[in-house]
């Protein structure tokens, strides 16, 4: 097929050739810097046989039309993960891609804006049946009242960013004046409202999905763990340092691996309730969850990522391979799912 790889770049004006150019030169040194998500999924299209062609957008998007109105392809694969640099305009790329008529990857517009958003997609799987947090939510400027119905501790998060962004051990609260002074830190530091939700002591397990309709792939279950000997309870969250700081994760003893046993009774609860929101929140292709299991059993649901990470070697590529998919495979996969929904 003529692909179309569409994506994010602080570069203005390059041409497809000199992304090539650039990709060359990133996956020649692979084993010290890894190369940007979209060269490594065009560098899989490309030895696939495909016809693939860079298209890479920085701050204007009547360029994406332009350059795909002489790409003509057959199918756009949206590895956009941003927009001027707020990754909560990702939606826009789709939006644009949508409305000039080409099949592409990934999922629509609607559903990257309802899963950034906390408590909207909370409202939705609720009403889904699915068990979510207790949450609240204040708009800028506006503080929690003295007494609240949440029960302590809280976490508090930005309502619309992603990769626990605004997340540290200081987000967990456990009294009203911890969480007025916690909201007001998100509300002046990332300009959005904030969110408090009841905490879920738990495995934090996070589970990737491939498919559209009634057949949906269930990947291997990632779980984050903790060295329980290297960090006390309070610091056994997913926090952005915990997440991306590898330095920080060595020396604390933090990794993710394929998820420890879970009892068959959790597992077929975790499948039914990750199925029913993917299909409930509209997503497409492929997505990746994020749900706690308590020690008691229970499963609660806790975000969705429409657009996670694709890139080798992290969670949903690794639990691509684990089921059997090498990395070419995985990212070829998500085209012929995409390709199937269009036909």
């Amino acid at each position: 097929m003529r692909i179309a790889v569409v994506f994010d770049t602080p570069w203005s004006g390059w041409t497809s050739a000199q992304h090539w150019e650039q990709l060359k030169k990133e996956v020649l040194t692979w084993d010290d810097r890894e190369p940007d998500m979209e060269y490594q999924i065009a560098d899989a299209l490309h030895k696939a046989g495909h016809e693939v062609h860079l298209v890479g957008i920085h701050d204007d998007m009547q360029e994406l039309a332009t350059a795909l109105a002489v790409v003509k392809p057959e199918l756009v694969f949206n590895g956009a993960e941003s927009f001027h640099e707020a990754a909560d305009l990702d939606y826009l790329f789709a939006g644009m891609i949508e409305a000039e008529g080409y099949h592409y990857t990934g999922s629509p517009p609607l559903a990257l804006l309802v899963t950034r958003n906390k408590a909207m997609s909370k409202k939705v799987l609720a009403y889904h049946g699915i068990p979510v947090p207790a949450f609240a939510t204040w708009r800028p400027g506006e503080k929690p009242p003295k007494a609240t119905d949440l029960r302590f501790p809280l976490i508090v998060k930005p309502l619309s960013t992603d990769a626990s962004a605004g997340i540290a051990q200081a987000s967990v609260v456990t009294d009203v004046p911890l969480l007025a002074e916690r909201v007001a830190f998100v509300h002046e530091r990332f300009g959005q409202p904030a969110i408090a939700e009841e905490f879920i002591d738990g495995r934090e397990l996070y589970v990737s999905i491939v498919g559209n309709g009634d057949k949906l792939q269930i990947l291997p279950i990632t779980e984050m763990i903790f060295d329980r000997r290297r960090t006390k309870p309070e610091e056994r969250i997913a926090t952005q340092y915990a997440k991306w700081d590898e330095s920080y994760r060595d020396r604390k003893g933090i990794k993710n691996v394929f998820a420890r046993p879970i009892s068959r009774a959790a597992r077929s609860r975790i499948e039914e309730i990750c199925r029913t929101a993917y299909r409930a929140l509209w997503l497409r292709d492929y997505a990746r969850l994020d749900v706690r299991l308590t020690d008691s059993g229970e499963v609660w649901f806790i975000e969705a990522n429409a657009n996670p990470f694709l890139s080798w070697g992290h969670d949903v590529a690794n639990a691509a391979e684990k089921a059997g998919m090498d990395y070419p495979e995985f990212i070829n996969r998500i085209t012929r799912e995409a390709m199937a929904r269009h036909e």
